[in-house]
């Protein structure tokens, strides 16, 4: 990951200083995904705090408006995100790739929940779309540059084809798993006499 990357967003999410306040937030953070998940963005406020198990003041003390709130979802899944390259870098660089692209997909389902609450000119969006693939892109070129991913493969192209297909959801966890490993094999290079 790139020194750039791990400035971009990360700085954004401002979590508390007190270990208390802090896990308070993160808990926030984590039902507020949750509830957007399940209700999109009309998710009740009360509901995500009653899910942190926290007042609602807390939840307005951290997140005065819902745009705060969402704006601090995406901005810690793109944390997350960021974080993941630097996660599976050491491994062999196909395997580092999909254990990514798997994550990737995570960040795609919070983004599909609350992405009409987002301001896709922002410069957030933008910041964060540049550290994202500042942050798998190395993992693309190295999987490239090793011989496993096809020649005419672009990483765009691998990020609008696990976005697409992430569009419509899934029934459940294996079908999520049987249908990324799908589009994967897509991905892969073959050996000449496999093909």
């Amino acid at each position: 990951m790139t020194e750039k990357a791990a400035e971009g967003p990360r700085t954004r999410v401002r979590r508390p200083q007190r270990a208390d306040a802090r896990r308070n937030f993160d808990a926030l953070l984590a039902a507020a995904r949750e509830a957007f998940a399940e209700h999109g963005t009309t998710a009740s406020l009360e509901d995500i705090a009653r899910r942190a198990g926290v007042g609602i003041g807390t939840l307005y003390r951290n997140f005065p408006t819902r745009q705060d709130l969402f704006d601090s979802v995406y901005l810690d899944e793109i944390d997350e995100l960021c974080g993941a390259a630097g996660q599976v870098a050491n491994l062999p660089p196909w395997e580092a790739l999909a254990a990514w692209l798997r994550r990737f997909v995570d960040y795609a389902a919070t983004k599909r929940a609350i992405s009409e609450a987002l301001n896709r000119d922002s410069e957030m969006m933008r910041s964060s779309r540049t550290a994202m693939y500042e942050a798998g892109g190395p993992l693309f070129d190295r999987a490239k540059e090793a011989g496993a991913v096809r020649g005419d493969v672009t990483f765009d192209d691998v990020l609008r084809m696990i976005s697409g297909i992430t569009g419509g959801g899934f029934v459940d966890d294996d079908q999520r798993e049987r249908v990324l490993g799908m589009a994967l094999d897509g991905v892969r290079s073959r050996p000449a006499e496999s093909r």
